[in-house]
């Protein structure tokens, strides 16, 4: 059976499927794991995504965090309060809009954030000694059209 599913795709694209199962399987358990993030300490993968939406955007509204990371206010607002009590997040009420709250890193939260932007750019950098412009470039390509391709299906 397994062959007759098969039998209509050439090898390289069955193996090509097989590896991007498995990258994608790699992803979801890496999603699952805390790291530490210096004196901020043990955080989730979620929380983390939380700081660097915040630390990339400076102080926001609670709802250009949630629209950014395509998730509900109600959502936003489970983690900050888990932020919150961690001392990493503060919550301020907008100047002009009291409808509107302002998110803000704490010096701790700035701290986690930086220390996670260094991992990124290590990441990276060692990325680039490993490939030549034009596979960056492929392989930025096809991260942009993975993104896409997932959005769509979420």
């Amino acid at each position: 059976m397994r062959e007759q599913q098969h039998q209509h795709y050439s090898p390289s694209i069955v193996k090509g499927s097989h590896q991007l199962g498995r990258f994608i399987m790699q992803l979801k358990r890496l999603e699952r794991e805390p790291n530490v993030f210096g004196e901020a300490g043990r955080l989730t993968p979620s929380e983390m995504h939380m700081i660097d939406a915040i630390g990339l955007g400076g102080d926001m509204l609670m709802s250009e965090v949630a629209a950014r990371l395509g998730v509900t206010k109600g959502a936003v607002t489970q983690l900050i309060v888990r932020l919150e009590n961690k001392g990493i997040v503060n919550r301020k009420p907008h100047p002009q809009d009291a409808r509107g709250t302002i998110l803000a890193l704490t010096p701790l939260g700035e701290e986690a954030f930086r220390i996670h932007e260094a991992m990124h750019i290590q990441f990276y950098a060692k990325l680039r000694e490993q490939l030549q412009e034009e596979e960056i470039a492929i392989f930025e390509k096809s991260i942009a059209m993975l993104t896409e391709m997932m959005k769509k299906h979420t």
